[in-house]
């Protein structure tokens, strides 16, 4: 099954409006949200009451909204690894600064992982089929299969699709601690959503063609033969991939070199992380990148990392992992 990407919204560490002609800089180990205007989608009176990465969702779930000239979806399907981390740090800490007493219902209400899926539905009036997939660094790559299976089962509908991530004191210095940003890894945080349809038509910016996951492979030979078996699944050849988008993050790269030396020695290699930075859904980004350039027929030189952009870009292939564990293929298709 197969779907296509009507309209994207992207809220992160770039600024969606102008990027990749501008592209924002900066310095140390955390790369935040270059935050828009919300009072373009939020009431004002309702943003006050509001935690950063509800804000996101519901920017970006808006701006794919209205990008796919779409009012109302059938259904909102999103995943995320950490949830309201801001929200869920306050409540925790008003539980044992106020000795679990006169607590205030709001932080808790906005600590739940799939708060901000409800909020998107809240703010549409939206009472169709809500989802959120909470699976480490696959939350992303199964919420776009379950998108897949809900269009499959009627292909008139449409899906607003997503993940969304953020950063506070809190996760960023428990993170570091785990040594996952050294050796010049950055954090990231934002929110990429997408509206998907089974059916193609004029306003189709990219095809969705298929997802796959694999876990923990035993070796790089096994990871290797599996992005083969996947490209043959879809009757492709890695030389028939036009770019191959990997999720380097300026640590140890030496686990895509290796296969990109074996599978695509030919092909042209970007990356996407240093403009993003690296957390568990972090793939949501490279697709919003990757649908771009599909519809403008243009590669941002700032992401090339092995030989010339391609001037005409049919398939592209997102190829990312998470700590060498969680490892994703998403395979993309222009129109």
């Amino acid at each position: 099954m197969k779907a296509y990407i009507q309209g994207t919204g992207c809220v992160s560490a770039q600024d969606s409006s102008v990027f990749p002609e501008t592209i924002r800089e900066y310095e140390g180990d955390r790369l935040p949200v270059a935050d828009p205007d919300y009072k373009q989608w939020i009431d004002i009176k309702q943003i006050r009451r509001m935690g950063r990465v509800i804000k996101m969702g519901v920017a970006a779930s808006h701006i794919s909204l209205q990008d796919a000239e779409l009012k109302m979806p059938d259904a909102i399907i999103m995943g995320t690894a950490y949830g309201c981390l801001a929200d869920t740090g306050v409540f925790l800490n008003k539980l044992v600064t106020q000795q679990e007493d006169m607590l205030t219902p709001t932080a808790f209400i906005q600590s739940t992982h799939n708060t901000v899926g409800g909020q998107i539905a809240l703010l549409l009036g939206c009472h169709a089929y809500n989802n959120t997939f909470v699976h480490g660094a696959f939350s992303l790559e199964n919420a776009l299969q379950d998108s897949l299976l809900f269009l499959q089962e009627d292909t008139s509908r449409k899906v607003l699709t997503g993940a969304v991530e953020e950063i506070t004191d809190y996760s960023h210095a428990i993170l570091s601690r785990f040594g996952l940003y050294k050796n010049g890894v950055a954090a990231g945080e934002g929110a990429a959503f997408f509206v998907l349809s089974a059916e193609k038509d004029a306003a189709s910016q990219a095809e969705l063609t298929a997802v796959e996951m694999l876990y923990k492979p035993a070796s790089k030979e096994e990871t290797g033969s599996h992005i083969e078996k996947f490209l043959n699944r879809n009757g492709l050849q890695p030389s028939d991939i036009d770019l191959l988008i990997t999720g380097r993050n300026g640590g140890d790269d030496s686990y895509y070199e290796a296969i990109e030396a074996d599978l695509f020695a030919t092909q042209p290699v970007a990356k996407f992380k240093h403009l993003f930075g690296e957390f568990p859904t972090a793939a949501a980004f490279a697709l919003w990148m990757a649908t771009g350039i599909l519809k403008k027929q243009e590669v941002p030189q700032a992401i090339m990392v092995k030989g010339a952009a391609p001037e005409k870009v049919k398939r592209i292939l997102i190829w990312n992992h998470h700590n060498t564990t969680h490892h994703s293929l998403i395979l993309l298709s222009a129109c």
